[in-house]
Order: C-alpha cells, then structure tokens, then sequence
C-alpha cells in the first residue's frame, strides 16, 4: 500500500505491535486489506515496512496458475525477513488451498476469513484483543491509497472457462446500500476526493430493489467529488448505468470493461457472454451517451486453441475499438478450471510472442489516447507530488509543488512524456 495521503489527526496509543503489508492480485484484495490495516492502525498498531514487521500479512490472488506461485514466493519472502515474523495469509488462494500455504512453513498462520484477519494477528502476535466495533477504520493517511477503493459486492457466478474466482469467492453478494453510502460519507469527512466503486462483479450488485445505478446516485449525495467505477463485465453496461454516469457529474468519465478476445469463436470457448458485435455496439452507445468517455480494457492471449486468425482478430478488434488502455495477460493453466483440462494448450512461447504484439497494440493506442488530450484542461487528483490522475484515468506529470496529495489541480496537458505513457502537464 502506497504512503501517498496526509497522516490522520487522530493517533491512538500504540500497542507495541508493528504490521506489514503484501498485497498480491486485484482491486478487492487491495480494499480488504487495506480494511485489515485500517483495523489495525486503529487499534493501536503500526504500519511498517516488511523488513520492519513482527506479522506481516500477505493477500494472495489465484486466478491463475502464475498467481499460485507468486503468492507462494511472497509468502517465502516474509519468512525468510532478518526479523523472523509471523506470517499471515488470507485472500483467494487461502480459500483454496490453506494446507499448501501452511506447508511452506511454522510460523505461516492461514486466516481464509478476511473479516477475522486482524483480530487473528493481534492473536498470533500476543497482543490483547480489542473491540473493533469501537474502532474507527478509515482508510485514509499514511499507507493508504488517495483514491480510496469501497467494496461493494463480492463473488460471482459468471464460471468463466479460464477462472477460478467463482469457487474462491463464491455467488454474487453485495454490500448493503447503507453501509456502502455511509463508508463514503466517513471517507468525505476525512477528506478523501475520489472513491472507486469496487468488487468482484459489480454489474450484478443488488440490494433491496437497488442496482450499481442507484448506487452511484446514493454515493454522489454524499458530496465526494469524484465517482470512478472498476472493472464492468460488458452485459452490464445497460442504458440505465450510461443515463447516471451522464447525468452524474461526480462519475468520472472513464470505464473499464474486460474484452478478454477479440475473436467470437475464443469468446464461446471461453464462456463469455457477449460476442464481438455487442461489445461493440456498447462502445457505440457509451461514447454517444458520455461525451468524452475513456475505455480500457483486459485481453487474455493464449488462450487453449487460439489460432493465428483469432490472434489476428484480436488485434484488428482491438484497433478498431480505440482503447485508452490495454491490460494484457498471457493466458496461464489453473487446475480446477474447464480450460485446464483442454488438450489444445498452446506453447508458452507462442503466447509469449502474441501478447508481446498485443501489448504493443496497446501501447500504441494508449499513445493515441493520450495524444488526444494535449490542448485540455484536465481535472487530476494528485496522488503523490508532481504526479496525478485526470477524471478519464489518464496518468499526468506535472511540477511538484503544484498540490498535495489529495488536491484536485487544473492543469494544461502540454505534451506525452517520452515513454508514451502520461501526460506532461503545467
């Protein structure tokens, strides 16, 4: 967790007991943990530094084989620290497979219940409990994010071929409006200017009779300035989200939405939802109703039987679609899925070789995207000094001492940094 916002007013007494933090995977990961660490600091705890630790907490993801191994590394790492600390694992592969985790050595303590991960390090660590009900856990000041992240909805029942989530976090769940709203409200009362609606499956999120649309409009009456959604599967961005986000003016005016292939017949292998002719289609209709909208997007390559024509397909969708961004993932085996039981498993170099051309497809799209906004004045939350992000996602550069962390700035997009890939902006 990055240390980019002012430090809380409020210090509590410290208990003595100092926590690290390695968090592995997606933007729900990093919410929870960043949960677990808020509960801590507000108990008393320290945030350090894993060199630093007594217990350090590792998030793990599983989505995929490579995410196995990397959770696994992290949590080897930890041991192997000079200072010897606890470790203590939760997130999905914790779910999955505790047994292969606490293994890897004696002072690993696996907690697949995230609610119960603070009160099991204060535990392991030998430091009374505390009530947490009584604790204020705001996720703001030193090793906090300055964009906060709110979980709203956990699980979902997709069952994507390649994807083993579903069985990690289970069917769809969401968090009650009220809650949701009023973890906003604490976080505007502690400063925060931007909050990113996230979850597993946020399309499907669902309570009393509310969708993610009037969710959003729940949020934005608490006075937050700015709204930015996660990633949203295509199926749910319907005429009812596109008619919030343009009436909205909090909503950022960016969405992410996972493409995954851009070949029809890799999209039914993969037990996707939407062909290529809807998900275009719903660019269409989001560009038309969002004047202004960014997309970006997610693109597994190597997926079991991918021809050279997909692979090709993929591209030419992708330039057709004029992404802001390309996440590219190189497709890995994760046993448990349907796809991992398919003989047609493509060789790694072969993936290799196509998403480094998928890769640089992107690239030059962001490049394209970003060249696009030279000339504006752009609104950009600062996040760490001489460094923001614009309502569109953009990444912009800009003189230090133009703001601090936690500033809304206006400022001139002038140029593309050298690399291509933000902004240079006064």
């Amino acid at each position: 967790m990055a240390s980019e916002a002012a430090p809380s007013a409020s210090p509590v007494a410290r208990c003595g007991l100092k926590v690290a933090f390695r968090t592995l995977g997606c933007k729900v990961n990093q919410v929870e943990a960043e949960t677990v660490a808020a509960t801590l600091r507000g108990g008393g705890a320290e945030l350090v530094p894993e060199e630093d630790a007594d217990v350090v907490v590792v998030t793990t993801c599983s989505v995929t084989s490579e995410a196995d191994h990397k959770a696994r590394k992290a949590v080897r790492h930890a041991l192997g620290l000079p200072r010897g600390p606890l470790v203590v694992v939760t997130g999905c592969l914790a779910a999955l497979d505790a047994a292969s985790l606490t293994s890897l050595g004696e002072r690993v303590v696996v907690e697949a219940d995230k609610s119960a991960v603070a009160a099991r390090v204060r535990e392991v660590a030998g430091v009374p409990p505390c009530d947490e009900s009584r604790i204020t856990a705001t996720r703001v000041g030193e090793g906090f994010h300055t964009r906060a992240m709110v979980k709203v909805e956990d699980g979902c029942d997709n069952y994507c071929a390649y994807c083993i989530v579903p069985y990690a976090r289970g069917v769809p769940r969401a968090v009650p409006l009220r809650s949701a709203v009023s973890e906003v409200e604490a976080l505007v009362a502690a400063g925060v200017r931007e909050v990113v609606l996230t979850g597993i499956n946020i399309g499907r999120y669902a309570d009393a009779g509310a969708g993610l649309p009037e969710l959003i409009t729940a949020v934005a009456a608490t006075g937050i300035t700015r709204i930015r959604l996660s990633s949203i599967e295509p199926e749910h961005v319907d005429e009812a989200l596109l008619r919030v986000m343009a009436s909205t003016p909090s909503v950022c005016e960016h969405l992410h939405v996972p493409l995954q292939s851009g070949s029809d017949r890799t999209l039914r292998a993969m037990g996707r939802h939407y062909d290529t002719a809807a998900y275009e289609a719903l660019l269409a209709r989001a560009r038309a109703a969002v004047p202004g909208l960014a997309v970006s997007t997610d693109v597994i390559v190597g997926f079991p039987g991918e021809t050279e024509q997909d692979h090709a397909a993929t591209i030419a969708f992708m330039e057709r679609a004029g992404f802001s961004k390309v996440h590219v993932f190189r497709y890995s085996r994760r046993t448990g899925t349907p796809a991992a039981r398919r003989a047609d498993q493509l060789d790694p170099r072969t993936i290799a070789a196509r998403a480094a051309a998928v890769r640089e497809c992107g690239d030059r799209m962001r490049r394209a995207h970003l060249a696009s906004q030279v000339g504006r004045r752009l609104e950009v939350l600062v996040e760490r000094p001489g460094e923001g992000t614009a309502r569109d996602g953009s990444r912009v550069r800009f003189p230090v001492g133009l703001g601090h962390p936690g500033d809304l700035v206006t400022v001139t997009a002038d140029a593309v940094d050298e690399h291509g890939f933000a902004l240079v902006a006064w």
